[in-house]
């Protein structure tokens, strides 16, 4: 901002020099030379406004100081595409030299201010410039890294579920409770590992009908739900021996309905995140996507283990 009102100030200033300059001259001789010279550049025809002010200093030596100062102008003209502020300068500072006397002294000295503060200014906006394009390439780059990380990750990924569907069917599941993760294994190797979340008590086993706890023990998977309320759901045999008979013990009913289910119908948009807290009544639970995965993967009579 700083930098475009100094440009605009530079640009007041050449414009009241150059109004001001068909007054400033003494050598009458020369005034009309320097008429022509003036509507040149208020025309915008740079080039050759400098070749005339060249061709007065031959004809009017005496004048020089002011073809001097007019050529800085040109020279520095913040609208002249081949604008040299170098050469300004060097017009201006020529002029302070060889005419120390000069009624443009004044006004070179105050121009040569400008462009330097200008020239600083410009190399100050290119270095940030420059900055913010190495900033952005570093960027694009490590965008550029992490698209080709994340194809190789969903290679991978790819690769890996071929692998898992060329070991056919589950064999086992193994679900850890304290650990809130349900694992598949096929001839003892892991097939994929997900995380669950369980009933809303479920630390100790299941005892009764409406303890909202997770049973324990070792039983299989014996009937699935391709219409549940939770998506899809694959049932459990519980309650076993062990349950009927803990229940018995207490004059309790066992309860059943334990399954491995996806999210209730109509909240599939949750995802991962169900897994924050104990939300089921008792089952074990996973996101749409992995019911749909351990459906595939897992027959009826696949063996369950729930451990503590």
């Amino acid at each position: 901002m700083r930098a475009n009102k100094l440009r605009h100030l530079f640009l007041i200033l050449i414009g009241i020099v150059v109004a001001g300059c068909g007054h400033m001259n003494g050598a009458f001789q020369a005034r009309s030379a320097f008429e022509e010279a003036n509507v040149l550049l208020s025309q915008g025809s740079y080039s050759a406004a400098l070749d005339r002010y060249a061709r007065i200093a031959e004809e009017h030596p005496v004048t020089r100081d002011r073809v001097l100062f007019e050529m800085g102008v040109i020279h520095a003209h913040p609208r002249n595409g081949q604008k040299d502020y170098q050469k300004a300068l060097d017009s201006f500072q020529t002029l302070i030299s060889d005419y120390p006397e000069s009624p443009y002294r004044q006004n070179s000295e105050t121009m040569i201010f400008t462009i330097n503060n200008v020239t600083l200014k410009d190399r100050t906006i290119a270095t940030q410039q420059t900055r913010i394009e190495a900033v952005q390439a570093e960027l694009n780059s490590r965008e550029e890294a992490i698209f080709a990380l994340q194809q190789q990750l969903d290679a991978l990924e790819r690769k890996y579920f071929a692998f898992v569907l060329a070991k056919g069917s589950a064999d086992r599941i193994l679900v850890e409770k304290a650990g809130r993760r349900l694992t598949l294994f096929a001839g003892g190797e892991v097939l994929k590992t997900y995380r669950i979340a369980l009933g809303g008590n479920p630390v100790g086993p299941k005892e009764r009908q409406g303890d909202n706890k997770t049973p324990e023990g070792i039983y299989t998977i014996d009937s699935r739900n391709r219409d549940s309320s939770y998506h899809l759901s694959l049932h459990i045999s519980y309650p076993n021996e062990d349950d009927r008979r803990r229940a018995r013990t207490l004059g309790v009913a066992p309860g059943g309905d334990i399954m491995i289910h996806g999210i209730k119908n109509g909240f599939a948009w949750v995802g991962d995140a169900h897994a924050e807290v104990d939300w089921t009544r008792g089952c074990i639970a996973v996101t749409d996507e992995e019911i749909e995965e351990i459906d595939r993967l897992v027959p009826d009579g696949t063996v369950v283990e729930i451990r503590p």
